[in-house]
């Protein structure tokens, strides 16, 4: 079936169907002639034909890091949510944390002119990364960092942790921090440095193994708890860069009969579901991950339609949420 043929069975010429189609002008009683043909053949138009007709594909690209993450899965429900309004599909693409591969899709998808714009939630940007953004024939916003040229949503990082660290340490002398790869700027640098500095203001040094760097997993948050209980016994915060890694911290803690919050208190960043649900509650930053990604959706509409040429910066708020994990 294709267009001509609906025009044949409809009565019209293939001028008023292809009108018809593109939400052109047609007169309602071939608009309907039309409708009762393509509802009775069930009729779809060739999305290939019609990305080479207008060079548009009607789909964008969205570059997640992982893919059971709370955090990303919230933003991606954010961004579905204003594309599929604006009549966009999406094409997710995940990386697993593999940086090269995040370069493999942004190339793929513009040479092979599958999506009309980019959404990267990115985490690191290497000399590769910013080749392949400077050589795009579409559009992109970054979302979850900040990069200088860019259209950018991102995350007060390091504000959130130093509040949340000045929290801990108003009942705390002897913190611990459990972070990640410093290379991601906003999860790892920024969130370490407002830990670091927090501290510094209390006049507290923090010793570098009770500075351990984890994965974005609950193992690994166990793991660099025990490493630090093990080396300072005297820890009374574990101040975690995610709430997985608090999770694990909990685990180790609860298992060695370590109490929460009377020894040792912990904090976490994210909100997740389950930091209602842990034993303690889990006092932790709720980071507006959703509307994070309604507004880098905005942001890439605006730009594909040319409403917005200019690039723009838009820094979330946040609030510290303060459970039973903390005195």
């Amino acid at each position: 079936m294709d267009i001509n043929q609906i025009a044949q069975m409809a009565g019209v010429s293939r001028a008023t169907v292809s009108r018809y189609l593109n939400d052109g002008y047609v007169s309602q009683e071939k608009r309907a002639a039309i409708k009762r043909v393509i509802d009775k053949t069930g009729y779809v138009p060739s999305r290939q034909a019609k990305t080479l007709r207008t060079g548009k594909t009607d789909v964008v690209g969205v570059i997640i890091p992982k893919i059971n993450s709370a955090s990303i899965s919230r933003m991606v429900a954010g961004i579905s949510s204003v594309l599929n309004d604006a009549g966009y599909q999406i094409l997710l693409a995940n990386t697993d944390n593999d940086a090269a591969r995040e370069v493999d899709f942004m190339r793929l998808f513009t040479e092979r002119r599958q999506v009309d714009g980019i959404i990267l939630i990115a985490t690191v940007f290497t000399p590769e990364h910013l080749a392949a953004m400077e050589g795009l024939h579409v559009p992109i916003v970054v979302l979850d960092q900040n990069l200088s040229g860019y259209s950018c949503v991102h995350q007060d990082d390091y504000r959130a942790m130093h509040d949340i660290a000045e929290l801990v340490l108003a009942n705390a002398q002897h913190p611990g921090y459990i972070g990640v790869l410093e290379e991601d700027v906003s999860a790892g640098e920024m969130r370490h440095r407002g830990f670091v500095d927090a501290c510094a203001e209390h006049g507290i040094d923090v010793p570098d193994d009770a500075q351990q760097r984890a994965e974005f997993t609950v193992d690994s948050g166990y793991s660099c708890a025990e490493a630090i209980m093990q080396a300072h016994p005297d820890t009374d915060a574990l101040v975690c860069a995610t709430d997985s890694i608090a999770y694990g911290a909990l685990t180790y803690l609860r298992e060695h009969g370590i109490r929460v919050p009377e020894d040792v208190q912990v904090t976490g960043v994210g909100d997740g579901e389950l930091s209602q649900v842990v034993m303690p509650r889990l006092t932790t930053v709720h980071h507006h991950y959703k509307t994070s990604g309604v507004e880098a959706a905005k942001m890439l509409l605006g730009i594909m339609t040319g409403d917005d040429s200019i690039s723009r910066e838009i820094k979330m708020g946040y609030e510290v949420v303060e459970r039973a994990s903390t005195r």
